[in-house]
């Protein structure tokens, strides 16, 4: 029997999904965290970009309603837990069986 060594695309790959839980609360606010602090640090490049083009009103407007929303959107996204993934669980599927179409002779007594 011959052992095939471990390479790193093996160490590295996805492990296969067994169940149909739903990651865990501390990885859910993790990742709304993540999403929280990106939305509201995008706010901050467009404020500071409305005041690099002010000679450009229109460009800085652009800029100012951009800004505008994404504290809702942000907040909005961080209390939000996020759906279900349509994920294929790997479960053991046996053959059915089949209830017997034979008919059988009744004897009446």
């Amino acid at each position: 029997m011959e052992v095939k060594p471990v390479t790193e695309h093996d160490r590295h790959a996805d492990p296969v999904l067994i169940t149909a839980a739903a990651p865990s609360y501390d990885d859910e606010l993790a990742a709304r965290k993540r999403h929280y602090i990106l939305t509201m640090g995008m706010r901050i490049p467009c404020l500071v970009l409305a005041g690099v083009f002010y000679h450009t009103w229109w460009l800085a407007l652009a800029f100012i309603v951009l800004s505008v929303p994404l504290p809702w959107i942000a907040v909005l996204r961080a209390n939000d837990r996020p759906p279900r993934k349509a994920e294929q669980v790997n479960r053991y599927q046996r053959e059915p069986t089949a209830i017997e179409g034979t008919t059988h002779r009744v004897i009446d007594g």
